[in-house]
């Protein structure tokens, strides 16, 4: 073995399952060639592969853990989600209203080239109160500027008078799936628009961005993922611009990180544009590629989307997103039975329900071995009984959850809209990833970023604290849902790689595996987590590459 790199750190976690948590003596190298893992051992060991043209990286007093891969993300599609004002830190009606005030000083004196239009992102319906997402709370400050605001949850949007003017809106729609231009008791438009189908009639009228600007801001997103300390991503979206995006980053030089991505399959499809979502599996470049199918079969509770047992508060969340679910269950058959993973957005308890049901007939329909090496997903899984937490074992599929949607969006004492909506008994049921884990499930964690922050060591704090983390002050939220250090690690390294199907290729520092690696300040594993959300990622590393290196190394 002559290895391109010997990376040295005093704490490494190899997450291998197969090697003893502690050795003597313990582990602190790693050696890489070709881009996979050539060795793993003792500084002491290490010397004896050291060749004359090898590239030795001391991390000193670092730990390093096999690469961290944010299980859910929207990088292309968040281009989109995120123009305008932030609005995620607004906690009151008054604050947002501040902050689009100033925004559309901002683009008169600008003579904005997008048409003067108003846009916001992040909005949290916890700022409005008691008071109803309305247009008029956009009239009263936009004046002839049409205005389009996004809420938190990426299903629902805000749009001012002189928006659904433009867009022809003036009373209800039909759609394929369970989308809804909200109206009055008169049928006169709110502006509140709910689920993608209801949002794009705005969107359309919307000017675009060019193809440069856009390549331009993802590749400085993915850059900035990088320095967070992730090694890859699993997107849970896709479109032809997105792969025309990523080519053309590829064609300035390599992704810095790896990307799986998962295009829509929506209601309204059939066998034919199924086949086409199956051609298009296995394709992509260099660090991306298309590799599973994602789908919805519910949208959001704050917005009255989710699928239900009963009602919530306000008498909605009993519809699924597909008008008929048993569609939604044949084209989860159509995919598995061709080896294809699917992942599913289910919030509600109805929801997940169904979905489960979908994924365990497969038993009877589709082959055992194909079975076997398709991983199946469900995404979210926000409020559910114990019922439907025992059946993810037997069914064999994974959970892919995030950690910040609870402690970022939600109370302890369900004073928020989510849990309000829910009432105390399904609130208190929140995320529960702690009961997932000890059931036995695979727990893949993620941040669904641009719904909420992508760094990963906040969320892998919050995993933990079931608050924000940097926030001591805060009443954590169903505390007993809690990781282990542990364990929100795992979710963002073997479990991750287990959530893709590429537990025998990555996810832990074994021989053979890909040398995709993250650096940190502090031991993840041994300090306190409020801590190790404000210490710093030192590096990355993919194939064995490095992606950046902080300048603090001895």
């Amino acid at each position: 073995m002559t290895p391109d790199l010997i990376v040295l750190a005093d704490t490494i976690h190899t997450m291998d399952e197969q090697l003893p948590k502690q050795t003597d003596p313990p582990v602190q190298a790693v050696a890489v060639s070709g881009g996979l893992i050539a060795a793993v051992g003792s500084r002491q060991e290490s010397k004896d592969w050291q060749a004359p043209d090898t590239r030795v990286v001391d991390l000193g007093n670092a730990t390093l853990t096999p690469g961290l891969v944010d299980c859910h993300m929207h990088p292309v599609f968040g281009l989109d989600l995120t123009i305008g004002v932030d609005l995620a830190d607004a906690a009151s009606l008054n604050e947002v209203l501040t902050l689009l005030r100033t925004e559309v000083a901002q683009l008169r004196t600008a003579n904005a080239h997008d048409g003067g239009w108003l846009r916001g992102w992040g909005l949290n319906p916890n700022a409005f109160g008691t008071v109803p997402l309305h247009r008029s709370a956009l009239d009263s400050i936009s004046g002839d500027q049409p205005a389009f605001i996004r809420l938190f949850d990426g299903h629902s949007a805000l749009a001012n008078s002189r928006a659904l003017e433009l867009a022809g809106i003036h009373g209800r729609f039909d759609f394929d799936q369970a989308s809804e231009v909200v109206c009055d008791a008169d049928g006169v438009p709110t502006g509140l628009l709910l689920e993608a189908a209801a949002m794009e009639l705005v969107q359309r009228h919307i000017p675009q961005e060019s193809f440069a600007q856009r390549k331009t801001r993802l590749g400085g997103l993915l850059r900035d993922f990088a320095r967070s300390g992730l090694t890859g991503g699993h997107i849970m979206d896709h479109s032809e611009e997105s792969g025309a995006l990523f080519q053309a980053l590829e064609a300035d030089g390599e992704l810095p990180l790896r990307l799986r991505a998962a295009p829509w399959c929506m209601p309204g499809s059939g066998e034919a544009e199924w086949k086409e979502l199956a051609r298009s599996i296995g394709t992509g470049g260099r660090r991306w590629s298309i590799e599973a199918i994602k789908l919805f079969v519910d949208g959001t509770v704050d917005n009255g989307t989710a699928w239900l047992y009963e009602p919530d508060v306000q008498g909605q969340s009993t519809a699924p997103f597909w008008p008929r679910p048993e569609e939604y269950s044949n084209a989860v058959r159509y995919f598995a039975a061709r080896g294809i993973p699917t992942a599913t957005h289910a919030i509600g308890d109805a929801g997940v329900d169904h979905v489960l049901v979908a994924l365990e007939s497969l038993r009877s329909s589709v082959p055992a071995d194909v079975l076997r090496r398709t991983v199946h997903r469900i995404e979210h899984i926000e409020t559910v009984p114990d019922e439907l937490v025992a059946r993810f074992k037997g069914a064999g599929v994974v959970a892919s959850m995030q950690p910040t949607h609870c402690t970022h969006y939600s109370r302890a004492d369900h004073s928020d809209n989510w849990s309000a909506r829910l009432g105390a008994e399904r609130a208190d049921r929140a995320w529960r990833c702690r009961d997932l884990r000890d059931a036995g499930v695979t727990l893949g964690i993620g941040s669904d970023w641009p719904i909420a922050p992508y760094e990963p060591l906040p969320i892998i704090a919050d995993a933990q604290l079931r608050r924000r983390s940097g926030n001591p002050d805060q009443h954590p939220i169903a505390p007993s849902q809690a990781l282990t250090a542990i364990q929100a690690l795992e979710g963002y390294t073997s479990h991750a790689a287990k959530a893709a199907g590429l537990w025998e290729v990555s996810g832990s520092i074994t021989v053979g595996k890909r040398a995709d690696f993250t650096a940190f300040e502090l031991d993840p594993l041994s300090s306190a987590p409020d801590d190790f959300a404000a210490s710093s990622v030192l590096g990355t590393f993919l194939d064995g590459d490095i992606q950046f290196l902080l300048e603090r190394l001895p």
